[in-house]
């Protein structure tokens, strides 16, 4: 571990943990900012369309791009350009000149952004480490995700209740800033081949190499089949539930116990050695069915929140294995591509689920619901197991 971590990718891991840092703040600081500016729901989802719109739009168009420049460049401008909306935005809050439109604005700028940095993201380790060191590298990176997640929209939430949304927000952007300043110290990443096809043409090759890897197009059928029975269910069903049996702070103990579970997963992985890595990674990954189970055959808060805990380990074994796995398997040159068409594959699903779960629920009953999804999902983790290939694939 300390070896990986004195090499270059040392600067790339201070780098990631502080950008996710900004990102994490960012999500609840911005949140919090608008209401506490306008007073108005509306306003607030305005603002969060805005930026979630651009990054499906253009995440194609991200990976493409990632896979033709520099990774390293790629994310120093997005960085920098985080900053300059989010210190924009800071201004405009502390000035107390707040105008929904040029928010607006500015948070469509920022999701355009993060269309082009999360392909750059997961496309650069495998030029930062050797192929045996890049599953405790991505451990490393997610043992930080799972931390900044439990401290982050703390931080931000004192923040804004203290100095103000404005104050907040001038914090992620200068964590955008220090993220930046740390990726100019990754030396020696490698130089993308140079080519004389149109940006378009590089999508449409990147679509051929994604499509002809069986087993990927599988994993990413599967992912975007969790999110559609996880994402609303838990975000939308879980709260309703738990609230009712154990109040507000329940729910918030249930969440703060599911970042447990990640965390200490993602250290324990670091260690791990798995022979079939995608078939264990599957398995484990049904682990993370039990909590929406457990939201429907319970409701209590300690119940869910165990069930929560050992759901979390699972979830992270299985993401773990499958961002090792992708960047072993497909050629640097298409990763950021392969990358971006698995992400928008399966974020797609997201909002669907968000969408359809509260008129399934009032039809009927959450807890029911809860459980149909909980079934769900273990299946949707166990079906890609079926492809003999996929099965077979070692570390």
């Amino acid at each position: 571990m300390r070896r990986l971590l004195t090499g270059r990718f040392g600067w790339f891991f201070a780098g990631r943990t502080v950008d996710r840092a900004g990102t994490s703040m960012t999500t609840v600081a911005l949140a919090l900012a608008v209401l506490q500016a306008s007073g108005h729901a509306s306003d607030l989802g305005i603002v969060l369309a805005a930026n979630m719109i651009p990054t499906l739009a253009l995440l194609l168009v991200g990976g493409a791009v990632a896979d033709r420049v520099s990774r390293r460049v790629l994310l120093i401008t997005a960085n920098l350009a985080s900053a300059a909306t989010m210190g924009t935005m800071a201004a405009i809050l502390i000035s107390d000149h707040y105008n929904l439109a040029v928010l607006a604005g500015l948070s469509l700028i920022n999701g355009a952004v993060s269309a082009f940095t999360s392909p750059a993201l997961r496309g650069i380790v495998p030029e930062l480490v050797k192929q045996p060191d890049l599953q405790r590298a991505n451990a490393l990176l997610a043992s930080t995700q799972s931390t900044v997640r439990i401290i982050a929209p703390t931080i931000a939430s004192i923040l804004v209740a203290t100095a103000g949304g404005g104050w907040a927000l001038a914090v992620d952007a200068l964590s955008y800033v220090l993220a930046a300043l740390a990726y100019t110290r990754i030396p020696g990443a490698s130089r993308p081949p140079t080519t004389d096809q149109t940006l378009w043409r590089d999508v449409i090759e990147g679509w051929s190499t994604f499509r002809a890897m069986r087993w990927v197009v599988l994993m990413t059928i599967s992912f975007a089949l969790v999110n559609a029975f996880n994402v609303g269910p838990w975000n939308v069903l879980g709260p309703l539930v738990v609230s009712q049996h154990s109040g507000a702070l329940g729910w918030g103990a249930v969440q703060s116990v599911r970042a447990i579970g990640l965390l200490v997963m993602s250290l324990l992985a670091v260690k791990m050695v798995l022979r079939h890595p995608l078939r264990g990674g599957l398995i484990w990954g049904t682990l993370a069915g039990l909590p929406l189970l457990a939201i429907g055959l319970s409701g209590q808060a300690w119940v869910v929140a165990v069930a929560a805990f050992i759901g979390g380990l699972g979830f992270t074994v299985a993401a773990i294995t499958w961002e090792t796995t992708l960047q072993a398997s497909v050629p640097t040159s298409s990763l950021s591509r392969v990358a971006a068409y698995d992400n928008l594959l399966s974020y797609l699903a997201i909002p669907l689920s968000q969408i359809a779960v509260g008129p399934l629920a009032q039809a009927y009953g959450a807890r029911q619901v809860s459980i149909v999804c909980g079934i769900a999902y273990i299946a949707a983790c166990l079906f890609p197991l079926a492809s003999r290939e996929l099965r077979n694939i070692k570390s």
